[in-house]
């Protein structure tokens, strides 16, 4: 047994037992969770979901397949580990691969848009009356902190017109306190720098400032008022609804009064360095992400090809949408390593790569490629993962999964541990029944997470 298994108390012991956890693994999780909990004075890692919206084709990404009929016209490149390759659109990231873990043996049985964005992010598929609360809720719930001028959720541009999309983004039974401060649903994921301005605006939390003719006593005293009002209102009508405006209206209040609305102001930073992540909602989303990490948000998504409907949906010309795309994703993502680096936050801050499936291995007569949930491509990078692997494999074609399949609540089990959260840890649902974090068939990934 490790040093950190001895190492830890009588109080932890029966807490990891309550858990289930002590008698349920005896694998690296439970190593990696004692490691944790002796140096618990360390700080909590941070998230960053960069979620691409309509599923993302791995055969043109990170699992190429040269020389085959499936695998189109895109060549591969070498990365700064021997052996792995990835797509020639992806140059910048490739230098990065000694930091990425590529799992290209997802798999699932969602197909659709809905379902699948609604599994992916809660790890459960929506059924009964249980309403599944979204990774970043319960993220925000684990890591969050009280006192923080910041809410512990911002969600940048997410799809929320798709069915369930809307419902992917909730915080389900956790409640309105965990859900997601939404910005850039109005603004456009892709376009040139003639749309810096308006894309950097549409980042902001609008109407947080009072109109210029409301003196600053005046302002306090409607505040008190409306807020009186809500109270009132809620004590009488406790309702989802009414705690979600609540909730809305103290947020917005806690923003006006201090500066952490500031952190939305895209203006402060460098010219060059914003031209670096790109002049668009997604580059200027990461840009945006990794300012709220040095604020201490533990969790932001940001999408690609939410708001403005440039998606990776390509069931036509496939590969000139997605080479267009990666250029999008390359040096946003690229330059958010690199940024985080030079701040010293890339070990505390871990990348999550993913789409809602991939897409299908054979090319439609449209140049395109249709949905796939049997066999696709996740990423996971920066704090918390050992980098510079290849987890799984798929057959010569990408037909089927050959080697180590993942499921989607193995993905995001091996993400709460790598952000020091427990997995099985239970939360009472709205039906009164206690629903892990992640549903309790997923088990991380060995041999991916590091410790601190």
């Amino acid at each position: 047994m490790s040093r950190s298994l001895l190492e830890l108390s009588r109080r932890d012991w029966l807490r990891l037992s309550a858990a289930g956890i002590a008698g349920w693994s005896m694998s690296g999780w439970l190593s990696s969770l004692a490691t944790a909990a002796a140096a618990g004075s360390k700080p909590r890692r941070s998230c960053i979901l960069l979620w691409m919206n309509g599923g993302p084709s791995q055969m043109d990404t990170f699992d190429l397949k040269p020389g085959h009929a499936n695998g189109g016209p895109f060549r591969e490149i070498s990365t700064t580990v021997p052996g792995i390759k990835i797509s020639e659109h992806l140059p910048r990231l490739a230098r990065h691969m000694d930091q990425l873990a590529l799992i290209r043996s997802m798999t699932s049985k969602e197909g659709d848009h809905g379902g699948a964005i609604y599994y992916n992010h809660a790890g459960y598929t929506q059924r009964g009356p249980i309403q599944y609360p979204t990774l970043g809720s319960l993220v925000a719930k684990e890591a969050g902190a009280e006192s923080a001028d910041l809410p512990p959720f911002v969600s940048i541009a997410p799809v929320r017109r798709l069915g369930l999309g809307a419902s992917a983004h909730s915080p389900g039974f956790l409640g309105p306190r965990y859900a997601p401060l939404i910005v850039g649903e109005s603004g456009s994921n892709y376009g040139g720098e003639a749309q810096g301005d308006a894309i950097a605006n549409s980042l902001r939390v609008p109407n947080l400032k009072p109109h210029s003719g409301v003196a600053d006593g005046q302002l306090e005293d409607r505040l008190r008022l409306v807020q009186q009002m809500q109270d009132e209102f809620v004590a009488e009508h406790p309702s989802v609804a009414a705690r979600s405006h609540q909730t809305a209206l103290q947020r917005a209040v806690r923003l006006m009064r201090t500066t952490a609305a500031k952190a939305f102001d895209l203006d402060t930073e460098p010219a060059r360095l914003r031209d670096a992540y790109g002049r668009n909602q997604f580059g200027q989303g990461c840009l945006l992400a990794r300012r709220l990490v040095e604020r201490g948000v533990p969790f932001i998504e940001v999408s690609l090809g939410g708001a403005s409907g440039f998606e990776w949906d390509t069931h036509q010309n496939n590969f000139e949408r997605v080479r267009e795309l990666s250029q999008v994703l390359d040096g946003a993502w690229a330059t958010l390593m690199d940024d985080l680096k030079a701040r010293g936050l890339l070990e505390s801050t871990m990348i999550v790569w993913m789409g809602e499936f991939g897409r299908t291995p054979t090319i439609n007569g449209d140049k395109g490629r249709d949905h796939f949930p049997n066999a696709w491509t996740a990423v996971l990078g920066g704090g918390g993962i050992k980098g510079g692997q290849v987890i799984g494999k798929t057959s010569a074609g990408g037909e089927k999964i050959e080697q180590r399949p993942v499921s989607v609540p193995d993905l995001l089990a091996t993400v709460c541990l790598a952000l020091d959260i427990d997995p099985r840890k239970s939360n009472q649902s709205n039906v009164g029944r206690p629903i892990s974090i992640v549903d309790k068939v997923g088990k991380p990934l060995e041999g991916i997470v590091s410790s601190h």
